[in-house]
C-alpha cells in the first residue's frame, strides 16, 4: 500500500510541474465539474503527507517542452478551460454545443501532446528530377583494364563490368560512397572506348547484359513537375531541373548508342530484348525535366526506330498516345518538342503516295496540338511536320488551313502571331490551285488580324505583302482578295494608334493599286457605298424601334408602361463622316506620291519604324534606351530575366551539354 501510495505521490508531483494541463483528481474524489472559481490556481490540495514524501523521494525531471518557431506567443490561459470537463478537453470538442471545432492553429495545439507543441505546416521539399531505389549497399572494387587483360579474358571481363555497373547510387547526397561512384564512371568510360574501337566484341551473350544495365540505370520514376498546376515551364523565366545522376546517366546513354551503331550490332538477335515494353518504357523517361536526357532520348529513340523495321508501326501508335494524353488530358509535358523533332525525320522519309493512316495523323494529331496554351514550347518543331506534309501531298492544303483557322486564338496575341507565322510557311508550298479553296476564310482572318489593336498582330499580318510568292498568289486572284481585305487597310491607315501599322498600310494599298488600278478605284467606290448604306440601315434601324416604343405608349392603358418596365437606353447611330470622290482622290494622289521615305515616322526600308511611338503617358518623357537603372527600393515586382537570381550551376551544366547530332560536338 506504501509503494502504491509513492507511486501516485510521484505522479502528482510530476504532473503539478507540467504547464500547459492539469491533472485529474483522484479516483476516489472524481465528481462533476463545478463552476470556474474566482481564482486562477488551478491545483487541488495536496495531502498532508505529501511533503514527506516529496522529501523523500527523488524528483523526477520536468519534462522536455518543444515549441515551434511559427506557434503563436500568447500562452493558452487554464482559466478559460477550467470549467470544461477533461474528456471532452481531449476530444476537442466546443464546451457550448459540443460540436466538433474549426479546423485551426489553436485547436490543433489544444487537441495534441501534452509535453510538445506541433510543428503547423511543412517545410518545402526540395525537388528532385527522379527517384531512385537504393536497396543495399553493395561495394564495387576497380576490375583491371580491358588493354591489360589476354585477349581471351576480355568477354568475361566485358560481361563482369556490365553486372558492375548495374549498381545504383543515390545522388542527393553528394558526398556519399565517392569511391564506388568514381569506380562506376570509369568502369562506364572504359567500356564506351571499348566497343567504339573494337570490332567483333558484342557477342550474343553480351545483348541481355546490355539491355539490363541500361533498363537498371534509366528506367526510374518521374516525379511529379514542380510546378504542377501554374503557369507551364517558360525556357525565357524559368530554369530547368536538372538530374543528379546525369554523371553516370550521360555515359549510359553514349554507351548504349554506341551499341545499337556499332557494325556488330545484329537487329535479329536484339529484336528478342529491345521490344515494345522497352520502347514504352523509354517514351516515359521524355517527360524528365532535364533538357540534357530528353536529348539524348530523341536520339536514341530515332535510332531504333531506324534499325527495328517491326518497331516502326507501334513507335508511331505510341506517340500518338502520347500526344493524345497531353491535347485532351494533362496539357502538360516536357518532351512534346523532341518527339516532334523525331516525327519531323520520320514525316520525311514516308514513301508516296501517302497512305491513309499517315493523312489521319495529321489532321487528328498534329492540328488538335495547335490548340494547346503551351504551344510556343513546340511550335517550330510542329510547323516543320506539318510543312513536310504538305511538300509530301499539297492537296492537304485545305484541310491543314481549315484547321488551323478552326483553332485560331481569340484573346492570346503571342500565340496568334505563332499561327501568322505558320500559315505564311504553309502558303510558300501551297499550289495556286489549292490557294483558291483556302483564300477566302483566310483572308476574313486577314482582315481581322489587320484591325487588331495588339501591333505586332497587325505588323505580322502585314508582312505577308513582303512574301514574293504571296504577293503573286494574292495578284492572280485580286478580285476576290481586294474587296475583302480593303476596308481593314482603308481604316487602319488613318485609325491605327501605332505609326508603323500606318507604313505598312500604305505599302499594301499602294501595291494593290499598282497591280490593277481600274479595280483598286472600283472598290474604293464599292466601300464608300457599303459605308453610305451601313449609316442608312443604322439610321432606319434606329427610327424603327423609336416608332415601335410610340405605338407602345399609344397602346397602354393610361399611355404609361407597365410597373416595373425598363427601358432600354438606345443611342441614336454615329453621323457617318461623308465621303466624297475627293477624299477617295486624294487617298489615291497620296499612294502615288508618297515612297516609304514620305511617310510620317523613323522607318526602315521594309516600312517597319525603328522605335515603337506607344502613347508615353501624361506628357511623360521617352527613356532612352540603355540608361534604365534598376531601383534599389523595396517591394518592386522585378519580371526581366536579368536580373533574376540564376543557379551558375545550373548554366554552366547546360553550356557544357553536347547534343549527339550537334558536328561541332567531339565523340569522346
Amino acid at each position: 500500500m506504501k509503494n502504491l501510495q509513492k507511486k501516485l505521490l510521484r505522479s502528482k508531483s510530476s504532473d503539478t510541474k507540467k504547464p500547459v494541463a492539469a491533472p485529474p483528481a483522484p479516483a476516489a474524489q472524481q465528481q462533476p465539474p463545478p463552476p470556474p472559481p474566482a481564482s486562477t490556481k488551478n491545483t487541488p490540495p495536496l495531502p498532508p503527507a505529501a511533503p514527506a514524501a516529496r522529501a523523500s523521494q527523488p524528483v523526477p525531471a520536468p519534462p522536455i517542452v518543444v515549441v515551434s518557431p511559427d506557434a503563436p506567443q500568447d500562452p493558452i490561459h487554464r482559466t478559460a478551460l477550467s470549467g470544461i470537463p477533461q474528456d471532452r478537453l481531449s476530444l476537442g470538442l466546443d464546451h457550448a454545443n459540443g460540436a466538433a471545432p474549426r479546423t485551426s492553429t489553436l485547436n490543433r495545439l489544444r487537441a495534441g501532446p501534452k509535453d510538445t507543441i506541433p510543428m503547423v505546416g511543412k517545410p518545402p521539399r526540395k525537388q528532385r528530377s527522379s527517384r531512385f531505389v537504393v536497396t543495399e549497399k553493395v561495394e564495387i572494387e576497380r576490375l583491371p583494364p580491358f588493354m591489360e587483360t589476354p585477349p581471351s579474358e576480355r568477354p568475361q571481363l566485358f560481361i563482369r563490368k556490365l553486372h558492375q555497373c548495374r549498381v545504383i547510387f543515390d545522388f542527393n547526397d553528394a558526398s556519399a560512397e565517392l569511391k564506388a561512384k568514381q569506380i562506376k564512371a570509369q568502369t562506364l568510360h572504359e567500356m564506351l572506348e571499348y566497343i567504339t574501337t573494337q570490332r567483333g566484341v558484342i557477342t550474343e551473350n553480351v545483348y541481355p547484359e546490355v539491355v539490363s544495365m541500361f533498363a537498371i540505370n534509366l528506367f526510374r520514376s518521374i516525379p511529379p513537375p514542380v510546378n504542377p498546376t501554374g503557369d507551364a515551364f517558360d525556357p525565357e523565366e524559368d530554369e530547368p531541373v536538372l538530374e543528379l545522376a546525369w554523371p553516370h546517366l550521360q555515359i549510359v546513354y553514349e554507351f548504349f548508342l554506341r551499341f545499337v551503331e556499332s557494325q556488330d550490332f545484329n537487329t535479329n538477335l536484339a529484336k528478342r530484348y529491345i521490344d515494345q515494353t522497352f520502347v514504352l518504357n523509354l517514351l516515359e523517361l521524355f517527360d524528365s525535366e532535364d533538357p540534357r536526357e530528353r536529348d539524348f532520348l530523341k536520339t536514341t529513340l530515332h535510332r531504333i526506330y531506324g534499325k527495328f523495321l517491326n518497331l516502326r508501326a507501334f513507335i508511331r501508335r505510341s506517340i500518338n498516345n502520347v500526344f493524345f494524353h497531353f491535347v485532351y488530358e494533362t496539357e502538360r509535358h516536357n518532351g512534346i518538342a523532341e518527339l516532334l523533332e523525331i516525327l519531323g525525320s520520320i514525316i520525311n522519309g514516308f514513301a508516296l503516295p501517302l497512305k491513309d493512316e499517315h493523312k489521319t495523323f495529321l489532321t487528328r494529331v498534329l492540328i488538335p496540338l495547335h490548340k494547346a496554351k503551351s504551344l510556343s514550347l513546340y511550335h517550330p518543331q510542329l510547323a516543320y511536320c506539318v510543312v513536310q506534309f504538305l511538300e509530301k501531298d499539297p492537296v492537304l492544303a485545305e484541310d491543314v488551313m481549315m484547321g488551323l483557322l478552326k483553332y485560331w486564338p481569340k484573346v492570346n496575341s503571342p500565340k496568334e502571331v505563332m499561327f501568322l507565322h505558320e500559315v505564311e510557311e504553309v502558303l510558300d508550298v501551297t499550289d495556286p490551285v489549292e490557294f483558291q479553296k483556302i483564300q477566302v476564310p483566310l483572308f476574313h482572318q486577314l482582315a481581322r488580324c489587320i484591325n487588331s489593336q495588339h501591333f505586332q498582330v497587325a505588323e505580322r499580318a502585314l508582312l505577308y505583302w513582303n512574301n514574293e510568292y504571296v504577293v503573286n498568289l494574292m495578284s492572280d486572284n485580286l478580285a476576290v482578295v481586294l474587296p475583302i481585305v480593303f476596308p481593314a487597310l482603308y481604316t487602319n491607315s488613318k485609325s491605327h494608334w501605332n505609326r508603323t501599322i500606318h507604313g505598312m498600310v500604305y505599302n499594301a494599298l499602294k501595291l494593290f493599286m499598282e497591280i490593277n488600278p481600274d479595280l483598286f478605284d472600283e472598290t474604293m467606290h464599292q466601300y464608300k457605298q457599303n459605308k453610305i448604306e451601313e449609316q442608312e440601315h443604322a439610321v432606319k434601324q434606329y427610327k424603327a424601334w423609336q416608332m415601335l416604343h410610340e405605338r407602345a405608349l399609344e397602346n397602354a392603358p393610361g399611355h404609361k408602361l407597365p410597373n416595373g418596365y425598363v427601358e432600354p437606353y438606345r443611342a441614336p447611330p454615329v453621323p457617318f463622316a461623308p465621303m466624297d470622290d475627293a477624299d477617295i482622290m486624294d487617298l489615291s494622289l497620296e499612294l502615288n506620291a508618297t515612297s516609304i521615305e514620305d511617310v510620317p515616322g523613323d522607318l526602315d526600308e521594309s516600312g517597319l519604324e525603328r522605335v515603337p511611338m506607344a502613347d508615353p503617358g501624361l506628357d511623360a518623357p521617352l527613356p532612352q534606351v540603355g540608361t534604365h537603372e534598376h531601383s534599389s527600393e523595396p517591394g518592386l515586382h522585378v519580371r526581366r530575366r536579368s536580373v533574376l537570381p540564376v543557379d551558375p550551376t545550373v548554366l554552366r551544366d547546360l553550356e557544357a551539354h553536347r547534343s549527339l547530332d550537334d558536328p561541332t560536338a567531339q565523340r569522346r
